[in-house]
């Protein structure tokens, strides 16, 4: 596979003033030639007027981050790197292709993730051209072709893992955003490298369960949040409750028999673990 070659191309500064001077010098030749009768001279200074016309098409400019990709009846002759105004054989085809760095968002995607639920998934794509050879020649658009190849390996990315975190599962779409990422990126510049393409960044953008199963998803998270909270809060309540019987057995204040002590464990977990506020009960008689 061939790549980009560098080559210098004669500062146009310095061919500008000589072609400009050039035409008029050669059209008084022509003139004075004819008023003189010399016809050798007149036909030289003609042709010398149409080939410094044609050469002035030899000038062309290159931008800061650009490259000129320079063909000479299809055949690649280099690039030519160097800023400025610029002179070359003025038979070069000359195609300009920028180097800065660019970006695009994919659009937002639905697939189907590693476990079979659809989501709907988009990326940022950060990228840049570094071999204009293959650029201009290995793919037929290569900008084209960056956004259609991001886009698949988005698609191929999402399918090997689920979109949230639960046992037996080490990376998650949604939890492990650093690590994605590194994969996304990895996984676009392998489908890039043959068009010249350097990708910097690949972020994901979006990320959401497909409008058709979102709201049943939302409702199991909320479910596994409450039960999360709620063996919290029984975690809480049990060492509350053992810490209160360790500290009046050790007191000696009230001795308790089993049943008072399971009696007491009830109502103060009733207590902790009731989502409402407790409402006082004062008995006035024995506890029995």
């Amino acid at each position: 596979m061939s790549h980009e070659r560098s080559v210098k191309a004669t500062h146009g500064l310095i061919a500008l003033p000589l072609l400009v001077a050039t035409i008029p010098a050669s059209i008084y030749g022509m003139v004075w030639a004819a008023h003189q009768s010399i016809g050798w001279l007149v036909i030289a200074s003609a042709i010398v007027c149409f080939a410094t016309f044609v050469s002035l098409f030899g000038l062309f400019t290159v931008e800061p981050n650009q490259g000129v990709v320079l063909t000479l009846f299809g055949r690649y002759v280099g690039t030519c790197r160097e800023t400025g105004l610029r002179f070359a054989n003025p038979f070069y085809s000359k195609k300009k292709i920028s180097q800065r760095v660019r970006n695009f968002e994919s659009g937002r995607l639905k697939v189907n993730e590693l476990e079979g639920s659809p989501i709907e998934i988009a990326a940022v794509v950060v990228w840049q051209v570094v071999d204009t050879y293959e650029a201009a020649f290995e793919v037929d658009d290569y900008e084209n072709f960056v956004q259609i190849q991001s886009e698949s390996a988005l698609r191929q990315m999402a399918t090997r893992y689920p979109y949230d975190m639960h046992e037996g599962v080490e990376i998650a779409l949604r939890s492990h955003g650093e690590e994605i990422a590194r994969e996304l990126r990895r996984e676009i510049q392998d489908r890039l490298a043959k068009a010249g393409v350097e990708v910097i960044e690949a972020r994901i953008s979006h990320l959401a369960y497909a409008q058709e199963i979102a709201q049943a998803m939302l409702q199991r998270q909320q479910a596994g949040a409450i039960i999360a909270a709620r063996a919290r809060i029984v975690e809480g309540a049990v060492g509350m409750v053992h810490m209160a019987l360790e500290q009046l057995r050790q007191g000696g204040q009230v001795e308790l028999d089993e049943e008072r002590k399971a009696a007491m464990i009830s109502n103060l977990l009733v207590v902790l673990c009731s989502d409402r506020a407790a409402q006082p009960v004062i008995n006035s008689g024995s506890l029995y």
